[in-house]
């Protein structure tokens, strides 16, 4: 049964939520060479069409018929056992849908089912869209991965690195060892962060300077230079606004908004029309409800509008907040699908080119040194653990043979604060994605994405 749930309860659940909103990284390395930028990509046309060529005809050649209703079932059962009030996934392989499973609701006031047309908050699955788009500026030879940020942000020529702290309670500055860049910037290893946890010595100035509740990208970038950095540029992965960042470059390279830019590079040609930072208000009755679980009671509870915007981002148009490059985007499933395709097939779909494979297989390879792992829980189960790493904007299994995970070598992933998932196997060419708004993301109910990972590699004709 749904219960209600306080507000002081959402806030008190908010910094942890957010603070397991991370993959985490192996202390393996691995090579990330940078591939030359070279000439600019050929004409895109209109792939809106494209999809037919993969949702018909349906192909369950691969998978055992008793695996494929295991998974079904496990979905469906999220919902049953109060796991989750709607859940949609989507299994394709070799460009043909495998299974897709519709359960619950996706509005519990009207009883509307989850439907294809669904529109979900995908927060972190935000980044992955931004890393795509501000590759196709790299292939076009906007800039080079070994470019200092301040290139393109020159409010952060003089930034600073967090120093000790001091005897009233205020922490020093110390001078950077050196410029952080671009490849820092897509890796989340030039030294910003998010200032969730208390723990974090940024945390009272990003309150401070209310980073997060920036009104647009520039205001957002100038109350982010008074900030210092959490460390020296490249010595260390820490989660943080740098994919935000990343959002404010392309404003700057292309001269129009983030949404402009993916609306006219990404959204309208691969078809892609329920994606973008605000929710038309005619639309706005496909957004799924919210849950969170009662941290006390343990039962699922609906949240309302007013307590989900208290998670940062708000979806009404109007809204007076920057569009968030990092965690800012709703979607559909489908529309998502069609993203993951054109990554799965190489950075192609229906006839256009958007990205080159080498740049894909540059944003997949992990490109973090033995002494850099990432240490704290994340979006995919085991993550954190031997042979996970992080490229450019993804998570990447580097070593499927160390990993505890069931991922084939190679594979690509993200997720979203609402518990959102999903992930890009070359090794198998598949793609699973998992769309659910449950609050927080790694949640003590249910661990959809290893769940649904173990399932879907167990009933694979490897």
């Amino acid at each position: 049964m749904l219960q209600d749930i306080s507000r002081s309860t959402v806030i008190s659940c908010l910094a942890a939520s957010l603070a397991l909103l991370v993959a985490s990284c192996a202390d393996q390395q691995a090579d990330g060479e940078e591939a030359a930028p070279s000439e600019p990509m050929i004409e895109r046309t209109e792939g809106n069409d494209a999809l037919e060529e993969f949702l018909e005809p349906l192909d369950t050649a691969s998978f055992s018929e008793a695996g494929l209703a295991a998974l079904e079932a496990r979905v469906q059962g999220f919902v049953d056992n109060g796991e989750a009030g709607g859940v949609s996934t989507l299994l394709v392989k070799d460009g043909k849908i495998v299974q897709h499973v519709e359960a619950g609701l996706q509005n519990v006031d009207t009883g509307a089912p989850i439907a294809q047309d669904t529109i979900f908050r995908i927060y972190s699955m935000t980044k992955p869209i931004i890393g795509a788009a501000i590759m196709m500026l790299y292939e076009e030879g906007a800039f080079s991965l070994d470019d200092p940020i301040s290139k393109f942000v020159p409010e952060f020529a003089d930034l600073e690195v967090v120093g000790p702290e001091l005897t009233d309670g205020s922490r020093s500055r110390v001078p950077l060892e050196r410029a952080p860049t671009m490849r820092d910037l897509l890796s989340h290893t030039a030294g910003f962060s998010y200032g969730f946890l208390d723990t974090d010595p940024l945390a009272p100035i990003y309150r401070e300077k209310q980073v997060l509740a920036s009104p647009d990208l520039d205001a957002f970038v100038e109350r982010l230079a008074d900030a210092p950095l959490l460390h020296q540029p490249g010595a260390q992965w820490n989660y943080s606004v740098a994919v935000d960042v990343q959002g404010a470059i392309i404003e700057r390279i292309t001269g129009k908004s983030l949404g402009e830019y993916l609306q006219e590079a990404l959204f309208d040609p691969l078809g892609m029309e329920d994606t973008g930072f605000r929710i038309p208000d005619n639309d706005f009755s496909r957004l799924a409800d919210g849950f969170m679980v009662d941290p006390e009671t343990g039962a699922l509870v609906k949240l309302s509008e007013e307590q989900i915007n208290g998670f940062g981002v708000v979806y009404r148009e109007g809204a007076p907040l920057f569009e968030a490059g990092g965690y800012g985007l709703a979607s559909t499933l489908i529309d998502y699908a069609r993203f993951c395709q054109m990554l799965a097939n190489g950075g192609e779909l229906g006839g256009a080119r958007y990205l080159k494979k080498e740049s894909i297989d540059l944003m997949r390879t992990n490109i973090l040194p033995e002494d850099q792992p990432l240490e704290t829980p994340g979006l995919m189960g085991d993550s954190g653990k031997p042979g996970t790493g992080f490229g450019l904007n993804f998570g990447v299994v580097y070593n499927a043979e160390t990993s505890p995970t069931p991922f084939g070598q190679g594979t690509y992933f993200w997720g979203g604060l609402a518990s959102t998932w999903f992930w890009i196997d070359p090794e198998y060419d598949l793609f699973f994605i998992g769309m659910v708004q449950v609050y927080p993301a790694a949640g003590p109910v249910a661990d959809f994405r290893r769940e649904t990972a173990d399932i879907v590699y167990a009933a694979l004709d490897k």
